[in-house]
């Protein structure tokens, strides 16, 4: 092994009581995304304790620390989720708030913190070029959409994950690429991407009649079922390859029940392995519900707005990995090739405009986000983990960033830069009335994404 790795290592090792004590801590004491305040307040002196600068994100929880070696090269970002789970029923769940780590964020700030550590106290920057930023992100998990909502008004965010705000923010701004780890059930994985998403929701609107004689109405709730039907019956042409799924859930089915329904609601997620195949999957449920709507003379809003970008990892990032985790694990705890996952993740967003890697190191192999999940291999996440971090940094900025280099002439996304995201995600989505009834007695149907990138 290099003396570079070595140096690095042995910091990490000469942490191990501090972090695994930090997991704990971080463990017993969780906070729902964008409310991470005792988190942060609990992490930041620990970095200025190593004589690193803290910047604080403000009106949101979030922070970010730039390690600059003073030579010329690339800027790696490094992220570390602050937020727990709402799970009520865990047993270690928060009383008050149902707040528990039951997917293990809390390991990733022991990383990101373990990676400070080593790059500070090893002496490894004076082999490295170019910079590194630290970041502690809040909000990877899906919030309420009430709170969002709240959020909004008070114009606190205009996204509702963190990682979407960082980019909005201008807190990627510079960096080049993006590496994180997560927890998983195994020594060390990596796996092909995972899916994006498109939220929705959708009003029907018809006219009410008295239930006993309905025969001037038009019945909102059954061109809402007339939707649902013809959505299933599109679950064929949905791409299979990419992993295309719609789940819908009906929110408000009518006022009461001696009264036709003249005002459905319903919210709806549509999830894809591509962009590409997310917005056609898209625009054919719309195409079906908007059609369901006309049928039953009922007018239909649409409500389209961004999910989440599909996660596309960035092979040559892969690769990196690969490479420094045959150092620190057995080849029996190795699996590189684990195949797409059907959830959806921020950093899909972050992916979208630079290279990314989204590794797993494993801690449990109780499934997460249950109330059985619990932290059965805290040393491979706290201690393991920033090390396969640290040794990837170095990889990519020793050698006067050749790998870095390469990653970023090799990149692959579909944003040439943050303003086109930013641009596309608020813009980009079908909003408003997507049935229009012509005065000559013809029906418009209107459904389509809005394409401003060409």
């Amino acid at each position: 092994m290099d003396k570079t790795y070595r140096a690095a290592f042995a910091a990490v090792d000469g942490a191990k009581d501090e972090l695994l004590e930090m997991e704990r801590y971080i463990w017993k004491h969780p906070e729902l995304g964008f409310r991470e305040w005792k988190t942060q307040d609990y992490l930041i002196p620990k970095y200025e304790k190593l004589g690193l600068s803290v910047h604080k994100i403000g009106d949101i929880p979030g922070f970010y620390i730039d390690i600059d070696t003073g030579r010329k090269g690339p800027k790696v970002g490094v992220f570390g989720e602050l937020d727990a789970l709402c799970v009520p029923s865990h047993p270690e769940s928060d009383p008050e708030t149902g707040a528990v780590h039951a997917c293990g964020h809390h390991i990733q700030s022991v990383i990101l913190y373990g990676t400070a550590v080593a790059l500070v106290k090893s002496g490894i920057l004076d082999e490295m070029c170019g910079s590194i930023r630290l970041m502690g992100v809040p909000a990877e998990e899906i919030l309420s959409r009430d709170f969002i909502e709240e959020l909004k008004e008070k114009g606190a965010v205009q996204y509702p994950q963190g990682k979407q705000e960082f980019l909005r923010r201008g807190v990627l701004d510079g960096v080049d690429m993006a590496l994180m780890i997560h927890t998983g059930d195994v020594g060390f994985a990596l796996n092909k991407g995972c899916n994006g998403s498109i939220y929705k929701s959708f009003r029907f609107i018809g006219k009410t009649a008295h239930a006993s004689g309905p025969w001037d109405s038009n019945n909102a709730l059954y061109a809402a079922n007339n939707a649902l039907n013809a959505a299933n019956a599109l679950r064929e042409v949905l791409s299979q390859k990419n992993m295309v799924r719609f789940h819908p859930i009906i929110t408000k089915g009518g006022d009461v029940v001696n009264n036709i329904p003249d005002d459905v609601r319903m919210e709806a997620m549509v999830r894809g392995l591509t962009l590409t195949a997310l917005l056609k999957a898209n625009e054919k449920i719309n195409r079906a519900y908007a059609a369901a709507a006309a049928g039953m003379g009922c007018r239909l809003i649409i409500e389209d707005s961004h999910g989440c970008f599909p996660r596309r990892e960035d092979l040559n990032l892969q690769e990196a990995f690969k490479e420094v985790s045959h150092l620190i694990w057995k080849e029996e705890d190795l699996h590189f090739d684990r195949a797409p996952a059907g959830g959806v993740t921020d950093m899909g967003d972050v992916s979208s405009v630079m290279p990314i890697c989204h590794a797993f190191v494993g801690v449990s192999k109780i499934p997460g986000h249950t109330a059985k999940f619990v932290i059965e291999d805290a040393y491979n996440g706290c201690v393991n983990g920033p090390k396969v971090m640290v040794g990837v940094l170095i990889k990519l900025l020793t050698d006067g960033g050749k790998f870095a280099e390469k990653v970023i002439e090799e990149k692959q996304v579909e944003f040439g830069s943050v303003a086109e995201y930013v641009e596309f995600t608020q813009k980009g989505f079908f909003k408003g009335e997507a049935v229009v009834y012509n005065d000559d007695g013809t029906v418009t149907l209107r459904y389509k994404t809005n394409d401003i990138r060409s």
